[in-house]
């Protein structure tokens, strides 16, 4: 038997907004950041689960202080009983009634809980000596069920339901399992597109991604209109026809708008278009999918539940689900929204970039292709080549396609010499301000 000893959290933050990484429509300046956590027990065999959730600066601290608000659902107590049944561990922590008033179910608080929980995860990937895709995809159908908590989503996948989906895909695990060793999990790169890189750079980094294998690539757009239809033909003349160029508005416009706007870029042949408008506006989301229709629409990324993923699929708002590694309640929860979109035969191309998020997500989708859906084709999973030297185990993407990790755990923890370099430190002055 073994006990958790310690939470350590620690504000990691990156200072990408000195040279645009990361910019877009509404986000300007991100210094992309991690809300972090290691946590230790007293076995022998020195194991630690490592979590985060990935921010853009200021507001980190917030997170870290979250984070930091669950240690005693976990200190002191017995680890064994924790990992051996995640799904019972998932509800502890989310039916927590006075913490899930801060949400409930989304927000600050929820992706804390997801932070905790995707630790726990590492640490019982880690002691099986297996990456987390791996442990999940041989877990039994009736294991992965219990995973899942179905209150709320009832009206649109049951238990039962569930069940008869994860039975279906069983027999071929071993072959998919291989396959995808064997040619990797396809990915699409964001890191020509971000709106502050001058024209010169655009083109640079798209004609080596064509070059690198990427068939997709992604723009940024939303601040104007004529900038974007410019954007759009340098990047169409950089790829060529064949390449599949998506674009990101990051939320940046009101329903009408995005019509107008997605139409009018409609020329340059666009793969989908993401996050048109507020995350949380699904009738919004169904009117645009109407009103630029063939282009699909795709969000996610900033999807604050299973609940609202639920929605989202019943009203026919989005054809592209996102799912994000930190935005929800940890595995347990992406595991309910993968079940979703399967159910509703809505294909899933995760969100990734940021810090970590690559090497987290590549998870879920190799799980996904595994154990449940059975599926690559016509699914991508984002790639942006930034901050992955700070990991133990980074990802490996060659050839237009993840190759999928071999070392235990869950590809979330950071070196500890990352750790240290940057670890933010608000100034004098400030700290003179909160203690007054």
């Amino acid at each position: 038997m073994s006990i958790v000893t310690a939470i350590d959290t620690s504000d990691i933050r990156f200072p990408t907004s000195q040279q645009l990484d990361g910019s877009d429509a509404m986000n300007a300046d991100p210094d992309y950041s991690a809300a972090y956590l290691r946590i230790s027990t007293d076995a022998s065999d020195g194991l630690e689960g490592h979590g985060f959730v990935f921010t853009i600066g200021r507001g980190n601290d917030v997170q870290v202080a979250a984070i930091h608000a669950l240690r005693e659902h976990l200190v002191g107590r017995n680890v064994e009983d924790l990992l051996a049944n995640m799904g019972a561990t998932w509800r502890k922590f989310v039916y927590d009634s006075q913490l899930r008033w801060l949400g409930p179910e989304k927000g600050v608080m929820h992706m804390a809980i997801g932070a905790v929980v995707n630790a726990l995860w590492d640490l019982k990937a880690k002691r099986a000596g297996l990456p987390l895709w791996q442990l999940l995809s041989r877990m039994t159908p009736e294991q992965l069920v219990e995973l899942v908590d179905f209150r709320y989503l009832s009206d649109a996948i049951t238990p039962a339901d569930a069940l008869e989906i994860f039975r279906a895909a069983e027999p071929g695990r071993a072959e998919r399992e291989a396959a995808l060793l064997a040619t990797g999990y396809p990915a699409y790169t964001t890191t020509p597109g971000w709106l502050g890189y001058s024209d010169e750079k655009l083109v640079r980094l798209a004609k080596e991604a064509v070059a690198d294998g990427f068939d997709q690539i992604k723009l940024k757009v939303g601040a104007d209109l004529e900038d974007d239809i410019r954007r759009m033909r340098l990047a169409r003349e950089a790829v060529g026809p064949d390449v599949r160029i998506a674009i990101d508005a990051n939320q940046r416009w009101d329903v009408a708008d995005a019509i107008e706007w997605v139409n009018a870029l409609a020329p340059f042949d666009v793969a989908w278009i993401e996050e048109p408008t507020n995350p949380d506006d699904i009738l919004g989301h169904a009117a645009i999918a109407r009103g630029v229709a063939p282009i699909p629409v795709a969000t996610g990324e900033h999807g604050a539940n299973r609940v609202m993923f639920k929605q989202f699929l019943q009203a026919k708002a989005l054809e592209v689900l996102q799912i994000d590694a930190t935005r929800v309640a940890g595995v347990n929860e992406n595991i309910a929204i993968l079940l979703l979109a399967h159910r509703f035969g809505v294909p899933v191309c995760p969100h990734a970039g940021g810090v970590g998020l690559c090497e987290a997500v590549q998870h879920l989708s190799m799980f996904d292709a595994v154990a449940l859906s059975g599926e690559t084709t016509g699914r991508v999973i984002e790639f942006v080549d930034h901050l992955h030297e700070h990991f133990v185990t980074p990802v490996d993407v060659r050839g237009g396609a993840y190759w999928p990790p071999l070392a235990p755990g869950a590809g979330a923890e950071m070196l500890a010499s990352t750790r240290e370099e940057f670890t933010f430190s608000p100034s004098a002055d400030v700290r003179e301000v909160v203690a007054r």
